[in-house]
């Protein structure tokens, strides 16, 4: 039996990683990951049974990585404006720091294997995250919404300020970049437009 060697799995892992965020689940396959991280195939049945095997953890692994850096210094009982900014702070930084992983994450969530994921994803977090909303709502600070509706105006402003950054450029300029005082902004407003 062939031992594991942690350079050799964290080279797999990056460069499956890169290979779905770039190419896509469909084009991806175990024969073109061996040959971008330099194993033979074989090696890398000492890590993953299969392609959906290799596809389901890493998806897991990078999804729990994003949540556990996004709540990073946050706690239910904060107020919610604070715990908003804490938030807002935390997914901009893991966004621009980690632009693969998004991309490798956007590439799953759309497949039947997002199901399987987010069941652990939910199971860990929510908790966290529904405690923080409701004590929110009991303490008045948030008027109570249905999740998809908060979830889009909470968080989508932020998504797309950092798409527009990432891209350098946005529908109403030619230059973008995104900054404290735009961001700032920009929370205010989405605090407003949540309070009851």
């Amino acid at each position: 039996m062939r031992t594991r060697d942690i350079n050799k799995e964290v080279s797999i892992r990056e460069k499956a990683v890169e290979l779905i965020a770039n190419e896509g689940i469909d084009g991806f396959s175990m024969q073109k990951l061996a040959k971008a991280a330099g194993v033979s195939p074989a090696t890398l049945y000492i890590y993953y049974e299969d392609r959906e095997d290799l596809i389901l953890k890493l998806a897991t692994e990078v999804t729990l990585e994003s949540m556990e850096s996004s709540l990073k210094g946050m706690y239910p009982k904060m107020p919610f404006a604070e715990g908003m900014s804490v938030q807002w702070k935390n997914r901009m930084n893991y966004y621009l720091k980690h632009p693969n992983e998004i991309d490798f994450i956007e590439q799953i969530r759309y497949t039947p294997l997002y199901d399987k994921i987010i069941h652990t994803v939910k199971a860990r977090y929510s908790d966290v995250l529904g405690s923080f909303v409701t004590d929110a709502i009991n303490r008045g600070e948030l008027m109570p919404l249905p999740f998809e509706v908060y979830w889009c105006i909470a968080y989508s402003p932020l998504y797309q300020l950092i798409k527009f950054h990432m891209q350098g450029k946005s529908h109403g300029s030619e230059r973008f970049e995104l900054n404290q005082e735009m961001l700032d902004l920009t929370l205010k407003l989405v605090l407003k437009a949540l309070k009851p």
